[in-house]
């Protein structure tokens, strides 16, 4: 027989450089945002057809078009700044290169520093990015039909006004529909707390962490953010679901103990009709309604029942029984008071708080842009090795554009500023995926156009807005299909504009493989491998988990809450990193090492958490005989993880002589005689974790 071998399909997955071929996303833009999106740049092109303006609506939408892909789920007011300042860059770009095309030997001078400006705001997020890449977009495609002042000045304006129309069209719903981004963010993180309480947990087994609420926090107390009275209900709403996820966590925790095995059965159902109830508060959050939670409060509460009469037994693990059903008792407490709240949350919710409690944490909070860019002005910093290479290849690009050899260059430098990111996976995907979309959106539509004829406008139009639409919900899903529409949207645009799409066919797929080698040359000539960076990054987690645990062991709740976000923080930038590598090719072997040590830190963080939810929202608990002990092994458990940090920035082993497991067993011993049960046992059970798991962390960074 044969031996089995894996088809074309498994092994092209499982080739990392080829894996974007085959990898498929979720759709993450609902299909109104595409359909206004789409609106915005079909509106005036239509208009212009039909008064006979035509290149007036070119202009106008090809502003809505750059402007599109900043419209962003967010608060209103965030989105209206975002969406304007980019539609500002885009006329100011027209404008540059519209006038400075006439003067070959000044263009690349100038696209020069443009670049290094336009992506060293990447250092700023992820909107300032979008709006300097779009601004060499234009900058690049406006040099290519140089005007007049007067005419250049014009089209600029007409640009602009595109991108004000997309942001218009983004915000129209704000008079009416004053809190719905913040509504939607409430009920995505709940039915994200939901999914995780329906996940089965096997006893000795590691639980998953809960989904991170800091896009919440940013969205409810960040830049940007709604005010007034009613936005307060939805802010105690997202304060209550860090409760929610706190005990969820523990609960799950709890249910991976070997000691509770008894109570596996029950605590299993009380996380399932936990899950309903967060679903029925999703569900009223989305549609502005009072939650039906009636019988899903009952069902948990009949779920909650048998830990309570099993905590009250004798079955030997009553100590894990016990803290289980005041973990549920407290969750049961954070949903009731959920669904009293979600019935005011919107704009007809009248619930004062005390705007003391909600301020975003220090972690989040964004810092001045000026100083963001200031402060990675070094050579160390990716940002600014991003901005280098994008200047550079960008002002080559720009020169070779303008030469006679090639008809439409402009498409040369327009690829190279998209394609070219700051790390290597990233530029790799839609560098390949740029390549094979443009050569499938080029016959395809090229070929569209000509069966239909170029003259009839209507139904170019339609194609066009069907191109608009895929591209902006499928950009997500795979990118390569997002760019096969986007090239024909282009395609059309041109053939509306006079250009034959034949013509240019050649030149268009010679340019875009041109400019996606340059990027790739780019980065490959000057690299910034994640492999050694990940180091930095997991010490910052290390750090940040040694901050969570004294702030929880320590009592302060405000300080509980800024360095559980800042943990989760650091968390995300930690996945992000390991994700880069695996896509790095000479990083993989670096992978396994790294996703050990996360792995490890992990177990601090989610006893940590169970610690914090069994002090719930009391401001001390009673503190335990010989305090002094307590508080010398909490520090040695803080001065083990800080070693640990600084091994890894220093790239040498730990220096191992903080015997923990002997302080451990002292520490024990003190708590034995304590007589606030669930606190002693929690502390019991996160001791003996955290001991254990920084043991492993130092045992992997002495391989």
């Amino acid at each position: 027989m044969p031996a089995w071998r894996p088809s074309a399909a498994i092994r092209l997955r499982h080739a990392t450089l080829l894996r974007p071929l085959l990898s498929v996303g979720k759709v993450d833009v609902p299909w109104q945002v595409g359909l206004r999106n789409t609106a915005a740049v079909v509106v005036p092109l239509a208009l212009g057809a039909a008064t006979d303006q035509l290149p007036v609506g070119l202009a106008v939408a090809v502003g809505a078009l750059n402007t599109m892909f900043v419209d962003q789920a967010g608060p209103y007011r965030l989105r209206m700044q975002a969406m304007a300042l980019t539609a500002v860059a885009a006329g100011m770009a027209a404008f540059a290169g519209a006038t400075l095309g006439e003067v070959p030997a000044v263009l690349p001078i100038v696209a020069l520093v443009w670049a290094f400006l336009a992506a060293l705001l990447v250092a700023v997020g992820p909107s300032a990015s979008r709006a300097g890449m779009t601004s060499m977009v234009l900058l690049a495609v406006m040099s290519a039909d140089p005007q007049p002042v007067p005419q250049a000045l014009a089209a600029a304006l007409l640009i602009a006004a595109g991108g004000a129309l997309q942001m218009l069209f983004a915000i129209a719903a704000w008079p009416l529909q004053r809190y719905r981004p913040e509504r939607h963010a409430l009920a995505g993180a709940f039915r994200a707390l939901a999914t995780v309480a329906r996940q089965p947990v096997a006893s000795g087994s590691e639980s998953a962490l809960p989904p991170s609420l800091n896009a919440l926090q940013a969205t409810l107390f960040g830049a940007g953010h709604a005010r007034g009275r009613a936005v307060e209900a939805l802010r105690v709403l997202a304060q209550l679901g860090e409760r929610i996820r706190l005990e969820l966590s523990a609960l799950a925790d709890l249910q991976t103990r070997d000691a509770s095995t008894l109570a596996a059965s029950p605590l299993q159902a009380v996380r399932q009709a936990a899950a309903e109830v967060l679903e029925a508060l999703a569900s009223a959050l989305e549609q502005a309604a009072a939650p039906r939670a009636d019988a899903a409060l009952a069902a948990f509460a009949t779920a909650v029942a048998p830990l309570t009469t099993m905590g009250s037994a004798d079955t030997g693990a009553t100590s894990w029984v016990a803290m289980a059903g005041a973990r549920a008792t407290a969750l049961g407490g954070q949903l009731r008071a959920a669904v009293r709240n979600a019935d005011a949350a919107g704009s007809r919710g009248e619930i004062r708080a005390q705007t003391a409690e909600f301020r975003l944490p220090r972690t989040l909070r964004p810092a001045n842009p000026l100083e963001t860019l200031r402060a990675n002005l070094h050579l160390h910093s990716p940002a600014c090795r991003h901005a280098i290479r994008a200047a550079i290849c960008f002002s080559i690009a720009i020169a070779w554009a303008h030469t006679p050899a090639l008809t439409r260059g402009y498409w040369l430098p327009m690829t190279m500023a998209i394609v070219l990111r700051p790390d290597f996976g990233a530029t790799w995907r839609i560098g390949l995926l740029r390549v094979l979309g443009t050569l499938v959106g080029l016959v395809l539509f090229t070929g569209l156009l000509h069966f239909i004829g170029i003259d009839n406008v209507w139904v170019a139009l339609a194609l066009l807005a069907v191109s608009c639409f895929g591209f902006r919900e499928l950009a997500a899903v795979h990118y390569g299909v997002a760019v096969t529409c986007l090239t024909g949207l282009v395609v059309i645009l041109l053939t509306l504009y006079g250009v034959p799409p034949e013509a240019s066919l050649p030149a268009r797929l010679i340019d875009t493989a041109a400019g996606s080698a340059l990027a790739l040359f780019a980065y490959f000539a000057w690299p910034t491998w994640e492999r050694g960076r990940e180091q930095g990054v997991l010490a910052e987690l290390l750090d940040a988990y040694r901050e969570y645990l004294l702030a929880v062991t320590g009592g302060n709740r405000r300080a509980c809450h800024e360095t559980r976000i800042a943990a989760r923080a650091a968390r995300s930038a930690a996945e992000a990193s390991l994700d880069r590598m695996r896509h790095e090719p000479a990083s993989r072997a670096s992978v396994p090492r790294a996703q050990a040590l996360m792995a490890q830190a992990n177990r601090v963080v989610r006893a940590t958490m169970t610690l914090e939810s069994a002090r719930g929202t009391r401001d001390a608990v009673p503190e335990p005989p010989n305090a002094h002990l307590v508080d010398g092994f909490v520090d040695a458990l803080a001065h083990a993880l800080a070693e640990c940090a600084a091994a890894l920035r220093e790239a040498r082993a730990p220096v191992d002589d903080w015997q923990l497991r002997q302080r451990q067993r002292a520490f024990a011993a003190t708590l034995a005689a304590d007589g606030h049960v669930e606190w002693t046992a929690a502390l019991l059970d996160a001791s003996d974790r955290i001991v254990d798991a920084i043991d492993s962390v130092a045992h992997v960074l002495q391989r």
